[in-house]
């Protein structure tokens, strides 16, 4: 495992955010929906996502969260999946969203990430952070380098939702993460879209030569599932596979494998 800088961790370490942030007046809980790998039909890892205590969907969660509150949110979102997936047994990678306009000063806001791994024994290198392509728009400097940062302590990391929004490419040329997540409005009836089919060949083509490995999620049926493996894309997520699982791991039934 990563060894964890004490400077780091030290509670006398902080920034403006840490100060400065109020509690959360609020609670939540995460569910988890496994990414899966078709070369071997293993669990590549779990995605976290954000739920009500009672499993209410992520808007009743997310629309509370305000610009006075998102860095104590974003903090407590990496810490709650960490000691959740640990928890839970988890052995495969462990994906967490997180909101680059929380991140103040990389270095410093890592810290009780460093410290729940630490905690609770999770590898660094079994972190992947992803960041939405959406959240991008205003300062692409900032998130560089957040991800560079992120690289430097092992953690993987993701583009997730790419081709929603219209500054992928150019943060692809400034950085190239460990993944990309294709967005499921890309995948949706794919195996009947010649448009969407040649953005996402394209895509594959791209990442192929840049060595950053693509997943498609929001994969719903098996000929979504067997145009994107036809095209060399093998990491996939989506209901076709297993529904996010509310505080617990989603079991992946064996019948959703088989390619045509």
């Amino acid at each position: 495992m990563t060894e964890f800088p004490s400077s780091l961790t030290s509670p006398k370490v902080g920034c403006e955010g840490c100060k400065n942030s109020p509690e959360l007046d609020f609670s939540f809980a995460f569910a988890y929906q496994p990414i899966v790998d078709l070369r071997d039909q293993s669990v590549f890892a779990h995605e976290a996502l954000v739920r009500g205590i009672k499993g209410e969907g992520a808007l009743s969660v997310l629309s509370q969260v305000t610009d006075q509150n998102r860095y104590r949110f974003d903090q407590l979102c990496r810490t709650h999946a960490i000691a959740g997936a640990a928890a839970l047994g988890m052995s495969e990678r462990l994906s967490i969203n997180f909101l680059p306009n929380a991140v103040y000063r990389p270095e410093l806001c890592i810290r009780s990430t460093l410290e729940a791994a630490r905690t609770h024994n999770f590898p660094l290198d079994r972190l992947i952070f992803e960041t939405i392509e959406a959240e991008h728009l205003d300062n692409n400097r900032h998130l560089t380098n957040i991800l560079r940062e992120y690289r430097e302590f092992g953690f993987m990391t993701a583009i997730d939702d790419f081709g929603a929004g219209y500054s992928g490419l150019g943060l692809l040329a400034d950085f190239q993460p460990d993944l990309i997540k294709l967005d499921m409005h890309l995948i949706r009836d794919i195996h009947r879209d010649r448009v969407r089919q040649a953005i996402v060949r394209g895509v594959v083509t791209m990442c192929t030569e840049l060595g950053v490995t693509v997943i498609a999620e929001g994969i719903e049926c098996a000929e979504e599932r067997d145009f994107l493996a036809d095209c060399g894309i093998f990491l996939m997520q989506g209901f076709w596979f297993a529904k996010p699982a509310f505080k617990a791991l989603a079991q992946v039934d064996p019948g959703v494998w088989q390619t045509a």
